[in-house]
């Protein structure tokens, strides 16, 4: 079940559609020269219950659709590199889609790369380091863990010990919400040493958590051959960069860069910020891929991509694929870029 502030964007995304605001006269100074889709998990449904990590995940299925829905409303399918091109050149050029994956899960071997080689779509595949390796933290996935087997939570999130109600779905989904706010507000140290204090009560292996999710360098070796496949940098530990120091975020960068060309034999050009909300990512973040020559960077602010964004490379946007909103009613405000001006109040660029 979706929390209460994707519930209220999905019944403005349902009014938007309803009153066709993607169809409205004007409605093309909202379409950029393109937009880049943010993908996560691929994989069949599951069934129904406590989910809270259900936003990053879509179906095979609706990949297809949305491939097939964002071709024939007249956008091409290209790589980063091409996206970026296409994005500075002088002139008209036709409109362009490209589709990211972060984080490097198994599933998008076994469920995204049939369709995309089925369509001949490329796409990016952002690769955190410590996932590859099998020793980062896949914290968010752990935690859900960890409710799903109690039924009664206590945990010390700063102010003594508080005990949370996690018997049925309902409760742990209200537990959930609960405590992710807490937790996303500290520190994010903090906020990990909590979650893996939690792991060990509850004899989660973390470690395992990650190999059994996440494509081993072994694995990513025919995925980094593939001409459709453009391998990029996704840190090391999946940090949010804009709550550690600033030389930490540069060793992050540097290294994650250093990993693939050691391991996959190519230098990433391109990045996506772990995370890349605001809290994520800013302006230090932005200038500092930048001084380390990376071509692009991408965050998960909303928006499409106008000429605009050629003076701010490292602070792109992209267009979740969310897996809350999986109908061709959403698709048609994705490809019209609607919602996004709405939500940066008209503004085309969010790169502060």
């Amino acid at each position: 079940m979706p929390d209460r502030r994707t519930t209220a964007f999905r019944a403005v995304m349902d009014a938007l559609h309803l009153v066709r605001a993607h169809r409205l006269p004007g409605g093309r100074l909202a379409r950029g020269r393109g937009f880049a889709l943010t993908l996560h998990h691929v994989r069949p449904a599951a069934e129904a219950g406590f989910a809270p990590n259900h936003l990053l995940e879509v179906t095979p299925g609706f990949l297809d659709m949305t491939i097939r829905h964002v071709r024939a409303a007249g956008y091409e399918f290209v790589d980063l590199d091409e996206a970026w091109a296409r994005l500075t050149a002088q002139g008209e050029r036709p409109p362009f889609c490209t589709l990211t994956f972060d984080d490097g899960y198994r599933d998008f071997v076994d469920y995204a790369l049939p369709v995309l080689r089925r369509h001949r779509a490329p796409a990016a595949l952002f690769v955190a380091s410590a996932f590859a390796d099998a020793t980062g933290d896949l914290w968010w996935l752990t935690l859900e863990e960890v409710l799903r087997r109690a039924t009664s939570l206590e945990v010390d999130l700063g102010q003594g010990p508080e005990r949370f109600d996690t018997l049925d779905s309902p409760a742990k989904a209200r537990a959930w919400d609960c405590v992710m706010k807490r937790l996303k507000a500290m520190p994010e140290d903090r906020m990990r040493a909590i979650i893996a204090g939690l792991a060990a009560e509850y004899g989660i292996d973390g470690r395992r958590l990650v190999a059994a999710e996440c494509l081993s360098w072994d694995d990513l070796v025919p995925v980094a051959r593939d001409p459709l496949v453009t391998i990029g940098a996704h840190t090391v530990n999946h940090y949010m960069l804009a709550k550690w120091p600033a030389e930490v975020v540069t060793q992050e960068l540097e290294r994650s860069r250093r990993d693939i060309r050691e391991k996959l034999g190519m230098l990433p050009r391109h990045v996506a910020f772990p995370v890349g909300d605001p809290g994520a990512a800013g302006r230090r973040e932005f200038e500092i891929a930048r001084l380390l020559g990376f071509t692009t960077a991408w965050t998960t602010r909303a928006g499409h991509l106008f000429s605009a964004h050629r003076e701010y490379p490292t602070a792109l946007p992209r267009v979740s694929l969310n897996g809350h909103f999986q109908a061709p009613r959403y698709l048609d405000l994705f490809v019209a870029g609607t919602p996004f001006l709405l939500w940066n109040r008209g503004r085309k660029l969010n790169v502060a």
